[in-house]
Protein backbone atom coordinates (compact mmCIF):
# COMPACT_ATOMS: atom_id res chain seq x y z
CA UNK A 1 0.00 0.00 0.00
CA UNK A 2 1.31 3.48 -0.88
CA UNK A 3 2.19 5.96 1.83
CA UNK A 4 0.03 9.10 1.80
CA UNK A 5 3.05 11.26 0.97
CA UNK A 6 3.61 9.31 -2.25
CA UNK A 7 0.15 10.28 -3.47
CA UNK A 8 0.79 14.03 -3.25
CA UNK A 9 1.69 15.60 -6.62
CA UNK A 10 4.94 17.53 -6.86
CA UNK A 11 4.88 21.31 -6.89
CA UNK A 12 5.67 21.32 -10.61
CA UNK A 13 2.79 18.95 -11.30
CA UNK A 14 0.39 21.13 -9.29
CA UNK A 15 1.48 24.29 -11.10
CA UNK A 16 1.22 22.61 -14.49
CA UNK A 17 -2.31 21.47 -13.71
CA UNK A 18 -3.28 25.00 -12.66
CA UNK A 19 -1.73 26.47 -15.79
CA UNK A 20 -3.76 24.10 -17.94
CA UNK A 21 -6.97 25.39 -16.37
CA UNK A 22 -6.13 29.05 -15.81
CA UNK A 23 -3.37 29.86 -18.27
CA UNK A 24 0.35 30.29 -17.62
CA UNK A 25 0.42 34.10 -17.43
CA UNK A 26 -2.54 34.29 -15.08
CA UNK A 27 -1.18 31.52 -12.90
CA UNK A 28 2.13 33.33 -12.57
CA UNK A 29 0.24 36.34 -11.17
CA UNK A 30 -1.69 34.15 -8.73
CA UNK A 31 1.46 32.35 -7.59
CA UNK A 32 3.25 35.64 -6.93
CA UNK A 33 0.42 37.12 -4.86
CA UNK A 34 0.00 37.42 -1.10
CA UNK A 35 -3.55 37.72 0.21
CA UNK A 36 -4.57 38.35 3.82
CA UNK A 37 -7.86 36.95 5.12
CA UNK A 38 -9.05 38.71 8.26
CA UNK A 39 -11.58 36.54 10.07
CA UNK A 40 -11.77 32.80 9.37
CA UNK A 41 -15.44 32.04 9.88
CA UNK A 42 -18.07 31.37 7.24
CA UNK A 43 -16.65 33.99 4.91
CA UNK A 44 -12.95 33.73 5.62
CA UNK A 45 -12.61 29.96 5.65
CA UNK A 46 -14.42 29.68 2.32
CA UNK A 47 -12.46 32.56 0.79
CA UNK A 48 -9.22 30.90 1.86
CA UNK A 49 -10.09 27.56 0.32
CA UNK A 50 -11.12 29.15 -2.98
CA UNK A 51 -7.88 31.14 -3.16
CA UNK A 52 -5.73 28.15 -2.20
CA UNK A 53 -7.38 26.08 -4.93
CA UNK A 54 -6.64 28.87 -7.41
CA UNK A 55 -2.95 28.66 -6.56
CA UNK A 56 -2.43 31.90 -4.65
CA UNK A 57 1.20 31.93 -3.55
CA UNK A 58 0.75 33.00 0.08
CA UNK A 59 -2.18 33.37 2.44
CA UNK A 60 -2.02 35.32 5.69
CA UNK A 61 -4.71 33.87 7.98
CA UNK A 62 -5.84 35.93 10.98
CA UNK A 63 -8.39 35.00 13.65
CA UNK A 64 -8.29 34.79 17.45
CA UNK A 65 -11.30 32.46 17.73
CA UNK A 66 -11.57 28.70 18.17
CA UNK A 67 -13.72 26.23 16.22
CA UNK A 68 -17.15 25.68 17.79
CA UNK A 69 -19.76 23.06 16.98
CA UNK A 70 -22.08 25.83 15.73
CA UNK A 71 -19.49 26.76 13.10
CA UNK A 72 -19.57 23.44 11.30
CA UNK A 73 -22.67 24.06 9.16
CA UNK A 74 -21.06 26.90 7.17
CA UNK A 75 -17.34 27.01 7.96
CA UNK A 76 -14.61 24.85 6.47
CA UNK A 77 -13.68 22.89 9.59
CA UNK A 78 -14.10 19.31 10.73
CA UNK A 79 -15.88 17.99 13.82
CA UNK A 80 -12.52 16.67 15.01
CA UNK A 81 -11.17 20.25 15.06
CA UNK A 82 -13.66 21.64 17.59
CA UNK A 83 -11.79 23.62 20.23
CA UNK A 84 -8.74 24.35 18.07
CA UNK A 85 -7.70 27.80 16.97
CA UNK A 86 -9.27 28.50 13.59
CA UNK A 87 -6.05 29.78 12.03
CA UNK A 88 -4.26 26.54 12.92
CA UNK A 89 -7.15 24.26 11.96
CA UNK A 90 -7.70 26.00 8.62
CA UNK A 91 -3.97 25.88 7.87
CA UNK A 92 -4.09 22.13 8.39
CA UNK A 93 -7.03 21.77 6.00
CA UNK A 94 -5.47 24.01 3.38
CA UNK A 95 -2.26 21.99 3.44
CA UNK A 96 -4.28 18.95 2.36
CA UNK A 97 -5.85 20.91 -0.51
CA UNK A 98 -2.91 23.03 -1.69
CA UNK A 99 0.28 21.70 -0.11
CA UNK A 100 2.56 24.26 -1.75
CA UNK A 101 0.65 27.40 -0.80
CA UNK A 102 2.64 29.33 1.80
CA UNK A 103 0.60 29.92 4.94
CA UNK A 104 1.14 32.45 7.71
CA UNK A 105 -1.26 31.87 10.61
CA UNK A 106 -1.94 34.39 13.40
CA UNK A 107 -4.05 33.38 16.41
CA UNK A 108 -4.68 37.00 17.37
CA UNK A 109 -7.43 39.58 17.27
CA UNK A 110 -6.67 42.19 14.64
CA UNK A 111 -6.88 45.74 16.00
CA UNK A 112 -5.98 49.28 15.02
CA UNK A 113 -2.66 48.75 16.81
CA UNK A 114 -1.50 45.58 15.03
CA UNK A 115 -3.32 45.71 11.68
CA UNK A 116 -0.62 47.45 9.69
CA UNK A 117 2.07 45.10 11.01
CA UNK A 118 0.01 42.01 10.21
CA UNK A 119 -1.11 43.19 6.77
CA UNK A 120 1.88 45.07 5.38
CA UNK A 121 3.06 42.18 3.17
CA UNK A 122 -0.36 41.55 1.60
CA UNK A 123 -1.22 42.69 -1.90
CA UNK A 124 -4.94 42.30 -1.23
CA UNK A 125 -6.82 42.21 2.08
CA UNK A 126 -10.13 40.39 2.60
CA UNK A 127 -12.36 41.61 5.42
CA UNK A 128 -14.40 38.66 6.66
CA UNK A 129 -15.66 39.63 10.11
CA UNK A 130 -19.09 38.98 11.65
CA UNK A 131 -19.25 42.12 13.77
CA UNK A 132 -19.95 45.56 12.30
CA UNK A 133 -17.47 47.29 14.59
CA UNK A 134 -14.67 45.02 13.41
CA UNK A 135 -15.59 45.60 9.78
CA UNK A 136 -15.53 49.37 10.24
CA UNK A 137 -12.23 49.26 12.13
CA UNK A 138 -10.45 47.23 9.47
CA UNK A 139 -11.88 49.23 6.58
CA UNK A 140 -10.91 52.55 8.14
CA UNK A 141 -7.43 51.30 9.08
CA UNK A 142 -6.68 49.99 5.61
CA UNK A 143 -8.04 53.04 3.79
CA UNK A 144 -6.25 55.49 6.09
CA UNK A 145 -2.98 53.74 6.99
CA UNK A 146 -2.18 51.43 4.06
CA UNK A 147 -4.15 52.93 1.15
CA UNK A 148 -1.92 51.24 -1.43
CA UNK A 149 -3.55 47.89 -0.58
CA UNK A 150 -6.67 46.52 -2.26
CA UNK A 151 -9.51 45.81 0.18
CA UNK A 152 -12.33 43.35 -0.56
CA UNK A 153 -14.96 43.53 2.18
CA UNK A 154 -18.40 42.06 2.85
CA UNK A 155 -21.75 43.45 3.93
CA UNK A 156 -24.97 41.43 4.02
CA UNK A 157 -25.16 37.68 3.49
CA UNK A 158 -27.50 36.50 6.24
CA UNK A 159 -30.98 35.02 6.01
CA UNK A 160 -32.89 33.22 3.25
CA UNK A 161 -32.95 36.05 0.72
CA UNK A 162 -32.40 35.40 -2.96
CA UNK A 163 -28.92 34.35 -4.02
CA UNK A 164 -29.23 36.88 -6.84
CA UNK A 165 -29.10 39.74 -4.35
CA UNK A 166 -25.46 38.96 -3.51
CA UNK A 167 -23.37 41.28 -5.68
CA UNK A 168 -19.95 42.94 -5.88
CA UNK A 169 -19.71 46.72 -5.96
CA UNK A 170 -16.67 48.92 -6.49
CA UNK A 171 -16.82 51.54 -3.74
CA UNK A 172 -13.66 53.39 -4.70
CA UNK A 173 -10.41 52.83 -6.55
CA UNK A 174 -9.04 49.99 -4.37
CA UNK A 175 -12.10 49.12 -2.28
CA UNK A 176 -14.73 46.52 -3.22
CA UNK A 177 -17.80 45.43 -1.26
CA UNK A 178 -19.58 42.09 -1.66
CA UNK A 179 -23.01 41.07 -0.36
CA UNK A 180 -26.55 42.38 -0.45
CA UNK A 181 -25.59 45.33 1.83
CA UNK A 182 -28.88 44.84 3.70
CA UNK A 183 -29.18 41.65 5.73
CA UNK A 184 -27.39 41.96 9.06
CA UNK A 185 -26.93 38.85 11.18
CA UNK A 186 -28.50 40.48 14.22
CA UNK A 187 -31.63 41.36 12.24
CA UNK A 188 -32.15 38.09 10.36
CA UNK A 189 -30.96 35.81 13.18
CA UNK A 190 -29.77 33.25 10.66
CA UNK A 191 -26.62 32.39 8.79
CA UNK A 192 -27.28 29.90 6.03
CA UNK A 193 -24.33 28.01 4.59
CA UNK A 194 -25.20 28.48 0.92
CA UNK A 195 -25.71 32.25 1.14
CA UNK A 196 -22.58 32.84 3.22
CA UNK A 197 -20.58 30.77 0.74
CA UNK A 198 -22.00 32.83 -2.14
CA UNK A 199 -20.69 36.02 -0.59
CA UNK A 200 -17.34 34.37 0.11
CA UNK A 201 -17.16 33.27 -3.53
CA UNK A 202 -17.79 36.85 -4.64
CA UNK A 203 -14.91 38.02 -2.46
CA UNK A 204 -12.53 35.32 -3.64
CA UNK A 205 -13.42 35.92 -7.28
CA UNK A 206 -12.89 39.66 -6.92
CA UNK A 207 -9.43 38.96 -5.52
CA UNK A 208 -8.63 36.86 -8.59
CA UNK A 209 -10.03 39.56 -10.91
CA UNK A 210 -7.84 42.19 -9.27
CA UNK A 211 -4.77 40.01 -9.78
CA UNK A 212 -5.85 39.54 -13.39
CA UNK A 213 -6.00 43.35 -13.65
CA UNK A 214 -9.73 43.29 -14.29
CA UNK A 215 -10.63 46.05 -11.88
CA UNK A 216 -14.30 46.41 -12.77
CA UNK A 217 -16.89 44.29 -10.98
Amino acid sequence: MWEVAELIPTKDEMIKALEERQGKKLQEKFSAATVAVCGLGGLGSNISISLARAGIGKLILIDFDRVDITNLHRQQYKASQIGRYKADALSENLKEIAPYTELEAHNVKITENNAVRLLKEADIICEAFDVAEGKAMLTNTVLESIPDKFLVAASGMAGMGSANNIKTRKVMNRFYLCGDEISEVAESESLVSSRVMLCAAHQAHMVLRILAEKLDT
